[in-house]
C-alpha cells in the first residue's frame, strides 16, 4: 500500500535532486529514505528513479508519480486546514508567501495589526519570485501568496486587493526640476534601469514601456530596488518604482526626482491568490481586508 510518508519522501526528492538533502529536508536518516522510495517503486512496479554518483534525476515515470503525488499531498494539507479551522478565522498555521517588490513594503505594517487582531494565529512568511511561489502553493507548501496579478492558473482563486501607481525616478536636476508629471517621451530617450529577469515588476513595467528601444530595454537588471536607486541617484539612468516602495527607498532623498504619469498612471495590481481546492477562502478575506487596511495610500502629490 502507497503510503504518504512514501509521497512526502518522493515529494522532497524531486525538489532536492538528492537522497541525503532531502533526508535532511525530511528529519530521517538517508537509508530510511532510500528504502522507502524502494519500496514505492516496488509497489508501483515503476523504476521512479535514477540513482547518480552525482545525484539522482526522476524518470519519466517519476515525473508523473510527482505530479499526481503533490496534488495528493496538496488535498491532504487542505484536509488538514478544513479541520484546523473549524478552531476559527485566522487561528493556527498560516504558511504565506510574498515577491520581493511587495514583502518589505507592505508587511512591515501588516504583521503587528495580524498579531494585534489575530493573537492565536501562527504565521510563517516566504519571499521569492512569483514562479516558485505559484509552485509551492500548488505543492501545498504555502497556504496563500501576495502577488502582482493576474495569475493566470485553473488551480488557483485570487482576490484583487489595491492597484499599485508606478513613479518615474530620475536624477534630480536643474532641467526637471520644473516638471510636474512624466511624460512617456521621457522613456524613450533615458536609460531603464530595471530588475533583472524573472521579477515580475521588470515585465509589468516593460509593458508599459513598449516605445523603448531595445538597447534600453537590455541596459541593465539589478536584484533589488535598493541598487537602482543609488544607480538612479548618480546619473545612470531612470526606472519605474512601485508607489508603495517610495517611502522606503527614496526616503527625503534630494538627489532623487519623483514624476507621477499623467492619467492613465501606469500600475500594478496587488493581490492574493490561493488553491481553489483550499477550505480557508474565510481566513485569505479577512487576511486581504487588513492588507487593505495597512497599504499605504496615494500620495497627493509625488514629485519633488
Amino acid at each position: 500500500m502507497v503510503s504518504l510518508r512514501q509521497l512526502r519522501y518522493l515529494e522532497s526528492l524531486a525538489e532536492t535532486r538528492h537522497f541525503g538533502h532531502a533526508a535532511e529536508a525530511c528529519a530521517v536518516s538517508q537509508p530510511a529514505l532510500s528504502m522507502q522510495i524502494r519500496e514505492l517503486e516496488d509497489e508501483l512496479h515503476l523504476s521512479l528513479v535514477e540513482r547518480r554518483k552525482s545525484g539522482i534525476e526522476l524518470t519519466d515515470q517519476g515525473e508523473e508519480v510527482v505530479r499526481r503525488a503533490r496534488t495528493i499531498l496538496a488535498s491532504v494539507r487542505d484536509l488538514i486546514d478544513y479541520a484546523k479551522q473549524q478552531e476559527g478565522v485566522l487561528s493556527g498555521t498560516l504558511k504565506l508567501g510574498a515577491i520581493p517588490s511587495i514583502a518589505p513594503y507592505l508587511l512591515p505594517a501588516a504583521l503587528p495589526e495580524l498579531n494585534r487582531r489575530f493573537p492565536s494565529l501562527s504565521l510563517q512568511l516566504r519571499e521569492t519570485m512569483t514562479a516558485n511561489l505559484v509552485r509551492e502553493l500548488l505543492t501545498g507548501g504555502l497556504d496563500v501568496i501576495l502577488v502582482a496579478l493576474p495569475i493566470e492558473d485553473p488551480e488557483v482563486e485570487t482576490l484583487y486587493l489595491f492597484d499599485d501607481p508606478f513613479i518615474l525616478a530620475t536624477k534630480a536636476s536643474a532641467r526637471n526640476k520644473r516638471l510636474c508629471f512624466a511624460g512617456p517621451d521621457m522613456l524613450s530617450k533615458e536609460r531603464l534601469l530595471l530588475l533583472e529577469e524573472g521579477h515580475c515588476l521588470r515585465d509589468q513595467a516593460l509593458s508599459y514601456c513598449h516605445m523603448l528601444t531595445p538597447e534600453a530595454r537590455e541596459s541593465f537588471g539589478a536584484s533589488s530596488l535598493a541598487t537602482i536607486v543609488q544607480m538612479v541617484a548618480n546619473g545612470y539612468g531612470i526606472t519605474l518604482l512601485p508607489e508603495m516602495a517610495i517611502a522606503n527607498e527614496v526616503h527625503h532623498r534630494r538627489d532623487i526626482r519623483l514624476l507621477r504619469f499623467r492619467a492613465p498612471q501606469p500600475k500594478r495590481e496587488i493581490g492574493l491568490a490561493w488553491r481553489k481546492t483550499s477550505p480557508r477562502k474565510g481566513d485569505f478575506e479577512q487576511l486581504a481586508a487588513l492588507l487593505r487596511d495597512v497599504a499605504p495610500r496615494p500620495g497627493k502629490q509625488t514629485h519633488k
